[in-house]
C-alpha cells in the first residue's frame, strides 16, 4: 500500500513563503540602490552612504533578537502582523526627504521590521510543516530567500536606469509592502498551543535563555563561520570581476548560483528527512571549499560560473539544512527563539565579514582574501562533527 505523505504546499505555507520572499526582495532591492540615493539626494560621503546600506542589517539583528523573545508570549502570527505594519509604514516614509539622519533612522527601523518578519515566518513554517517532511519543507521555504537575493538586486539596478528611478523604487516598494499586509489576512493558521509545562517556568530561565536558544547555538555558530566565508563573495564580486577582467561573466554569477540551489534543494531536503543532516552537510562543506578555490583562481568566464554552481550547491544547501537542524534540536515552544538564534549568528557572519575583509583588502588582493576563506571552511568540517554531527540523525 502506497504511503500517503503529509502535505507541504498548503495555502498558508505558500502565502507565508510569498511574504518572506517579497520582504527580502525589497531588502536586497534597496541594499544595492540606497547608497547611490544617499549620495545623490544628500551629497554624503562614501562612508555615510555605506552606513545607509549596512545599518539595515543592524536593525534586522535587533528585530530578530526581540522577535525571538516575544514570539513565545505573543505567538508568531501577532509578531508577523506587527512586523508587516512597521514594514509598511517605514516603506512609505522613504517618499519623504528630511535629511540623512532621517534616512538612517528609517533604514534602521525597516531593518527591525524585516528581522521580525523573517523570524515570524520562519517560526510559522517550522510549526506548520509535518515533522516527517520538515527538512524538505524548510528547503522549499528558504528558496524564497534565494530567489529574492537573485531577483532583488537585478530589479534595483534596472530601476535605477529609469527616469526618476529612486521614486519608482520607493513607490514600487510601498505597493509591495501593502500587498504583504493584505496577504497576511488570508492566512488562517492553526498553530499548536503552548501549554504551561512546555512554556516552562520562564522565571527559571537565565537572561540568555530568554533571548537565545542554547540548543541552536552550535549549528548557528557554524553558520556564522560559513556566512563570514561567503560574505566576501557577496560584497566584493564586482570589484573582483574588474580586477580579473571578467565583469560580463560576473553579471551572471548569482543567476547561476540561484539556478543550482533551486534545482538541488528539494532533493537535499528529502534526503535529510530520510537519512539525517550529516549526509548533506559534509559534502556541502567540501564542495563549498572547492567552489571558493575555483572562484579565487578564476581566469575565464566559465571558471567563474562553475564556481557559482559549486558555491550554490555547497553553501546554498548548507544554509537550509543548518536552519532545519536549529529547529529540529529544539522543543516546539522555542521554535521562535531557535529561528532567531540561527539568523542572528548567520546574519552576524554576513554583516561583519565585509567590514573586516574590507579593512584587509588595501594590504592584499581579492584573490588572496578568497583563498584565505578556504581554511575557514575546511576547519568548519571537524568543528561541525564535534558540535553537531557526532550526534547522528536528528529526531
Amino acid at each position: 500500500m502506497k504511503e500517503i505523505k503529509e502535505p507541504i504546499w498548503t495555502k498558508d505555507f505558500i502565502i507565508v513563503s510569498i511574504i518572506n520572499f517579497i520582504s527580502i526582495l525589497v531588502f536586497f532591492l534597496l541594499m544595492v540602490t540606497i547608497s547611490s540615493y544617499a549620495v545623490e539626494a544628500y551629497h554624503v560621503s562614501t562612508s555615510i552612504a555605506g552606513l545607509a546600506a549596512s545599518i539595515f542589517i543592524i536593525g534586522s539583528l535587533m528585530g530578530r533578537l526581540g522577535a525571538g523573545r516575544l514570539i513565545g508570549n505573543m505567538g508568531p502570527q501577532k509578531m508577523l502582523l506587527i512586523g508587516l505594519i512597521v514594514f509598511c509604514v517605514t516603506t512609505l516614509l522613504y517618499l519623504l526627504e528630511w535629511g540623512v539622519a532621517y534616512l538612517l533612522t528609517i533604514r534602521l527601523l525597516q531593518g527591525v521590521a524585516v528581522g521580525t518578519i523573517g523570524t515570524a515566518t520562519g517560526t510559522i513554517v517550522a510549526m506548520i510543516l509535518p515533522a516527517s517532511r520538515k527538512g524538505e519543507g524548510i528547503g522549499y521555504f528558504s528558496l524564497s530567500a534565494v530567489l529574492a537575493t537573485a531577483i532583488g538586486p537585478f530589479i534595483g539596478m534596472f530601476m535605477l536606469k529609469l527616469e526618476n528611478g529612486f521614486h519608482v523604487i520607493f513607490y514600487t516598494n510601498t505597493v509591495l509592502s501593502f500587498i504583504l499586509l493584505i496577504a497576511f489576512f488570508f492566512v488562517k493558521i492553526s498553530l499548536p498551543q503552548t501549554n504551561k509545562k512546555n512554556g516552562q517556568q520562564t522565571g527559571n530561565l537565565s537572561l540568555l535563555e530568554k533571548f537565545i536558544e542554547p540548543k541552536a547555538i552550535p549549528i548557528s555558530f557554524i553558520a556564522l563561520l560559513i556566512g563570514f566565508a561567503y560574505s566576501g563573495v557577496m560584497s566584493f564580486i564586482t570589484f573582483y570581476a574588474k580586477e580579473i577582467n571578467l565583469v560580463e561573466a560576473a553579471s551572471y554569477f548569482f543567476l547561476a548560483y540561484a539556478a543550482i540551489v533551486i534545482c538541488s534543494r528539494p532533493y537535499t531536503g528529502k534526503l535529510m528527512d530520510a537519512r539525517g543532516p550529516n549526509i548533506i552537510v559534509y559534502p556541502c562543506l567540501v564542495i563549498f571549499a572547492l567552489g571558493m578555490l575555483l572562484f579565487s583562481q578564476a581566469s575565464a568566464g566559465w571558471m567563474l560560473l562553475v564556481a557559482a554552481a559549486l558555491i550554490g550547491f555547497g553553501y546554498g544547501n548548507f544554509n537550509s539544512i543548518a536552519q532545519t537542524i536549529a529547529v529540529k534540536v529544539t522543543e516546539p515552544h522555542r521554535f521562535g527563539l531557535a529561528t532567531s538564534t540561527y539568523f542572528i549568528l548567520y546574519d552576524l557572519g554576513l554583516g561583519v565579514g565585509p567590514f573586516i575583509l574590507g579593512m584587509v583588502e588595501p594590504y592584499t588582493t581579492y584573490r588572496t582574501i578568497f583563498v584565505s576563506m578556504i581554511p575557514l571552511i575546511v576547519i568548519s568540517i571537524p568543528l561541525y562533527y564535534f558540535l553537531v554531527g557526532r550526534k547522528g540523525k536528528l529526531v
